[in-house]
Formats: C-alpha cells, sequence, structure tokens
C-alpha cells in the first residue's frame, strides 16, 4: 500500500528535467500539478524560466495539461494565455482528474508523467492509475494551511523513503 506514495523521480526544481528526460522513458504527455509546482502557490503570474521551460516541452512535442485543486476563475487567467489546458477544482486524488486529463492528452497512463509537489495528492493520485510520478520540492514555503500541516508529515515519510533507499533527496 505504501509504494503508492513512492514517487519514481524525487527533483528539486522542474527545471531539472528536459523533455529528453521524458522522451527518454517512453512519456509523451505531462499532467503538472500548479500551486508550488509551476508557479508559487497564489501568485499572479509565471516566471519566465517557466514560460520558456513549457514552450520547450512543447516543441519537443510533449503534450501538457494542468490538474490543479485551485479554483476555476484562477487557472483560467494562469494557463489560457499558455495555451495549457487544464482540470481544475479536481480534488486531488481522485482518479477522476487524472482519468480526465488523460482523454485531454490524448495518452495512456504508461505514456504519462505527473509533475507535482505533494506526495499525499499528486503522486498518491499518480500512481493510483499507473503514471509516472515527479515528486518537485516546492517553489515557495508560502501555501495553505492546510497543507502546511500535510507537509508535516510529508516530510517523515520522505525521510523515511530516503533512509531505505527509495529516494534521493535532492541537492
Amino acid at each position: 500500500m505504501l509504494v503508492k506514495f513512492y514517487p519514481n523521480a524525487y527533483i528539486s526544481s522542474l527545471a531539472d528535467v528536459n523533455p529528453g528526460y521524458f522522451s527518454a522513458r517512453g512519456i509523451k504527455g505531462l499532467i503538472l500539478d500548479l500551486d508550488n509546482t509551476i508557479i508559487p502557490w497564489r501568485a499572479g503570474d509565471f516566471e519566465p524560466e517557466i514560460v520558456n521551460l513549457i514552450k520547450e516541452y512543447k516543441e519537443a512535442g510533449l503534450k501538457l495539461c494542468v490538474v490543479s485543486n485551485a479554483f476555476n476563475k484562477r487557472v483560467t487567467g494562469l494557463l489560457e494565455p499558455l495555451g495549457i489546458p487544464w482540470v481544475a477544482r479536481a480534488g486531488k486524488p481522485r482518479r477522476k482528474p487524472f482519468v480526465k486529463a488523460l482523454s485531454i492528452l490524448g495518452s495512456t497512463a504508461g505514456e504519462t508523467a505527473i509533475i507535482g509537489d505533494q506526495l499525499f495528492t499528486d503522486i498518491f493520485g499518480g500512481n493510483r492509475i499507473g503514471l509516472y510520478t515527479v515528486l518537485v520540492v516546492p517553489i515557495s514555503k508560502r501555501e495553505f494551511i492546510g497543507t502546511k500541516f500535510v507537509r508535516v508529515l510529508e516530510k517523515i515519510f520522505l525521510h523515511k523513503l530516503a533512509q531505505k533507499g527509495v529516494i534521493e533527496k535532492p541537492r
């Protein structure tokens, strides 16, 4: 049961993985979390580095979709200008938003990765349907109060995974 919380990869930043990383693993579609994965929590705009990386992913032929628990209005305002489809108010880790994202991407679970900053929503949800899961260190320490409480459990769990050699802590 606990293996459902194990990420396939653990990285310090989205910028640490270029398109070749995914194509080498047969990945054709990327499901991205929004807050603290590609943009700081409650931020109103993307950093130029992330915009360039998204462009690079698209140019390499990767299909992108954001799955976020954030409200639709915010998600729409951020992603429409970038031309990235989304599933908002997703209710992760439920299966339904991930399945919807797969439909949007036109890819199977085996050829799709989820990149997110939370073990108990992004990684668990992705593993439940067989996605390649990539855990990223949160961009910012600022976040929803409920998430702060979950981070305590997450920190303990990640420490145990590192001790077991399941993951290597990012530098």
